[in-house]
């Protein structure tokens, strides 16, 4: 149950989202990703963006989705804090 001012309230749903991951680069962590996002919800193959660091280290991982509810966003989010290599969520 959510509270007056809660993060629950600040979004409407259904609704689009952009989740986006950034770790080491290679096809491994893109696809572990797109895994984690995928136990929730369908990702089309054109809602998946990434993008190489200038090193070429590290990756920034983009996939935007349509939400249904709350639980799927802190869903996806639990299930990408598993994924190896992960540095940083935004």
């Amino acid at each position: 149950m959510s509270g007056p001012g809660s993060a629950e309230d600040l979004l409407e749903f259904p609704c689009r989202y952009q989740f986006k991951a950034v770790g080491v680069a290679g096809a491994a962590f893109k696809r572990a990703i797109v895994a984690a996002v995928e136990q929730q919800v369908a990702v089309p193959a054109d809602s998946v963006r990434s993008r190489p660091s200038g090193q070429g280290n590290y990756q920034s991982v983009s996939i935007q989705v349509t939400l249904d509810n709350y639980q799927q966003l802190t869903s996806i989010y639990a299930e990408m804090r598993k994924v190896d290599d992960l540095k940083m969520l935004l």
